[in-house]
């Protein structure tokens, strides 16, 4: 591993900086809302052109889309309030940011603020992690997951299918899968999926590397659907990609449900994190029936 960064020094995020950000959050910090795991920072690292650094205990990382630099609220521990205004003053004054803000704050680091006339904190529901319980995703009881039951049952009646933990055997076949899915989904006229498309290159091509979990679902010896995910925290998992093919109904229920049951081990919670305000995901995301939202917030300077 280089030299780690000192602010007001930044990096980019590489795979050699697993190993110190992996400790910071799960021995310093222990997070629970779906952007703060190594995968995350890197896998959208080039869509969000993330970049890190240290300032004492405290991880801190910054985004740039285009124009638009703002932070990402510090990771470590307690006290972070003293940093708001030291974050605030370097995007204004090294980055040009007229308004400065931190996005995606958790309940935690809220809780940590003064009450401030400089400062104005909303929250972005937009970024609401959706957090369910386990159980739940596994059994499907009840009427209000009837359709869920249905589907699925739709899916056994018409295939034979195979769930299997996802093996080096299947990286390639599910880099076709998505190629398929974005064809079909047009992702070249869409930069959001164009970014998830080159996330889900990423996550693939280092699954092992990230020390991730996934699986597949086979019929006639082909990948139909995959996801990939992994510990959160002691008590929870994150999802954090799921795909399967949209000409086969009942594949995504499948598979989220054989990947909680038989991958998904000794954790309450899935976060299977936020829609970004993306209706048809909203109303998918709601149809499982969270548990709750972890809330975020955005941060900005008056």
């Amino acid at each position: 591993m280089s030299r780690l960064p000192e602010f007001p020094e930044f990096k980019h995020v590489d795979l050699e900086d697993r190993n110190i950000i992996q400790e910071i959050l799960h021995s310093s910090y222990k997070p629970q809302t779906s952007e703060w795991t190594f995968t995350n920072l890197f896998i959208w690292r080039s869509h969000y052109n993330f970049q890190w650094s240290i300032y004492k205990d405290w991880l801190l990382v910054y985004c740039k889309e285009d124009d638009d630099i703002y932070m990402m609220q510090p990771i470590g521990p307690e006290g972070r309030n003293v940093l708001v205004d030291i974050l605030f003053q370097w995007l204004k004054d090294e980055k040009g940011q007229a308004i400065p803000r931190i996005e995606k704050a958790d309940k935690r680091f809220v809780s940590e603020l003064f009450p401030s006339k400089h400062i104005i904190i909303e929250p972005s529901r937009n970024h609401f992690d959706y957090v369910y319980l386990r159980e739940n995703l596994v059994q499907l009881s009840g009427n209000r997951y009837r359709s869920k039951r249905n589907h699925i049952n739709h899916l056994i009646r018409a295939y034979t299918f195979t769930y299997i933990e996802l093996q080096e055997e299947h990286l390639k076949d599910c880099l076709l899968l998505q190629e398929k899915w974005c064809e079909m989904k047009r992702c070249k006229d869409d930069l959001n999926l164009m970014g998830e498309w080159e996330a889900v290159r990423e996550i693939l091509t280092n699954y092992h590397i990230l020390n991730l979990t996934g699986g597949v679902i086979m019929i006639e010896g082909r990948v139909e659907a995959f996801t990939i995910g992994e510990l959160l925290n002691e008590n929870t998992a994150v999802v954090h990609i799921e795909k399967a093919n949209p000409e086969i109904p009942g594949l995504y229920p499948m598979i989220n449900q054989q990947f909680c049951e038989k991958s998904l081990h000794n954790v309450t919670y899935v976060n299977r994190e936020q829609d970004l305000g993306i209706d048809g995901l909203r109303e998918a995301k709601l149809s499982y029936y969270p548990d709750h939202f972890e809330e975020k917030y955005q941060i900005r300077m008056v």
